[in-house]
């Protein structure tokens, strides 16, 4: 229990990744950490890619970057769906401009790119999205966990341990 008195946000969305979003939340209650689930409607109720259902705490427009020391992306198809909200993308740049932890993990990637905070910075993703990542200006790299700075990336749900290891070991230094 090394996380009380830290709060994280951890995005939510439709078509998440159900292992991506809830095996880092339990992980992080487990440690003693506030989990505040953050879409871009409050208390909306959105489905993971296999029907899951996970309701949120507060709208990214109604929450702000000084009220967490870190931030958790999930993968699935959700990034996509919360690249659309200009809330959600201002949160992950502004909790990257103040050197606060942000975790993202599998297509997750989406969203540090439009939030554009990946130029020159070594980082990793599902690799589908590759591509994506390189032109807007990262180094991407096939590692299960890469960490530059305050940013934490991991590929695929495999590597949810160490991703989850690496995510918690940054916030207990925060």
């Amino acid at each position: 229990m090394g996380l009380e008195g830290k709060r994280v946000a951890i995005l939510a969305e439709e078509m998440y990744n159900e292992f991506d979003l809830w095996y880092p939340y339990y992980r992080l209650k487990e440690e003693g950490a506030g989990v505040v689930l953050v879409g871009s409607s409050a208390s909306a109720t959105y489905r993971s890619k296999v029907g899951l259902p996970v309701t949120v705490d507060a709208a990214a427009d109604g929450v702000l970057a000084a009220d967490f020391q870190g931030l958790v992306i999930p993968g699935g198809y959700a990034p996509d769906h919360m690249r659309r909200n200009p809330a959600m993308v201002g949160l992950v740049r502004e909790m990257d401009a103040a050197g606060k932890v942000v975790a993202a993990i599998c297509h997750a990637g989406w969203m540090l790119t439009s939030a554009d905070i990946v130029r020159g910075r070594r980082l990793t993703s599902f690799f589908a999205i590759r591509d994506d990542l390189v032109h807007a200006g990262a180094q991407w790299v096939d590692e299960e966990v890469v960490i530059d700075g305050n940013l934490i990336t991991s590929r695929t749900p495999d590597d949810l341990p160490v991703f989850m290891k690496a995510v918690i070991a940054a916030l207990a230094r925060s």
